[in-house]
């Protein structure tokens, strides 16, 4: 009579619980409508999240509209999305946040995607790849001519906000003291005039600050770090970023990824 019971009430559990399971289960075509692919198809335009003051990658031409390598890379995506875009142009530490809030259906900013910034979005494979190099102050650290020497007491070091830089200072850095800035431009300025021992940015950035500044600055332009930019959506959306790398895949067979290249880094 046990057995009888039990199998009794093991049929009642499955009754009451599969209609509350069924409830809860999510369809394929559920899953897919609520893709950012399918909203933005429906809407017929790319909402594209980026900080348009990051020379190559976003800033602006003479009239004040956003040009740049991702500029161009987000507009080749609506092209083949057959959509219009629209860039919203945000602080950098604001990015991701305006993903999560779905504000934006993707970030494309010279992001490098981390195993920090991964547990809260999703990233596509990489579409550039560089690293950190340092710009250094002839003023303050005449005697600096490798990364290691940074890591030292009485040390400034200038970081852009949200950036890898920021992201890594502390741990590569533990002795030095570091000052954060919203812009880029301040982080230089720092450098510049000697305020602070070096500024923690990309290859291509360093090397154009150092550039414009030949008598104050002298730069470190062997990477100390790797940075693959990849483009951000929202965790879980798997059709979009499946899209999105098929999408990176066919513009780099087809060389139309090649012709930015040249277009924006041939005379860096």
């Amino acid at each position: 009579m046990a057995g009888r019971f039990k199998i009794c009430l093991i049929a009642v559990c499955i009754c009451v619980l599969l209609p509350a399971l069924s409830c809860l289960a999510v369809t394929t075509f559920e899953i897919y409508e609520a893709s950012a692919l399918n909203q933005v198809i429906k809407r017929n335009t790319l909402i594209v999240g980026m900080e348009v003051k990051f020379f190559p990658f976003e800033y602006t031409d003479a009239d004040g509209r956003p040009i740049g390598f991702d500029v161009d890379l987000a507009k080749l995506a609506a092209q083949e999305l057959g959509v219009r875009i629209e860039i919203k142009d945000m602080e950098f530490s604001g990015l991701i946040p305006a993903l999560q809030g779905g504000k934006i259906d993707m970030i494309i900013s010279g992001m490098t995607r981390t195993p920090a910034r991964a547990k809260t979005v999703a990233f596509t494979q990489p579409y550039f790849e560089t690293g950190l190099c340092a710009l250094i102050s002839n003023k303050r650290a005449p005697e600096v001519s490798e990364i290691g020497q940074l890591n030292a007491e009485g040390r400034i070091l200038a970081v852009k906000l949200g950036a890898t830089g920021d992201l890594v200072a502390a741990r590569l850095f533990p002795k030095a003291e570091v000052k954060r800035f919203k812009e880029e431009t301040a982080c230089a300025l720092e450098v510049v005039s000697g305020r602070a021992d070096a500024f923690i940015y990309d290859k291509l950035s360093i090397e154009r600050h150092h550039a414009q500044n030949l008598q104050t600055t002298r730069a470190i332009l062997r990477p100390f770090t790797y940075e693959p930019y990849a483009i951000a959506i929202k965790s879980g959306d798997f059709d979009f970023l499946n899209w999105l790398n098929i999408f990176l895949e066919t513009i780099k067979a087809d060389g139309r990824y090649q012709e930015l290249q040249k277009k924006y880094f041939n005379d860096l």
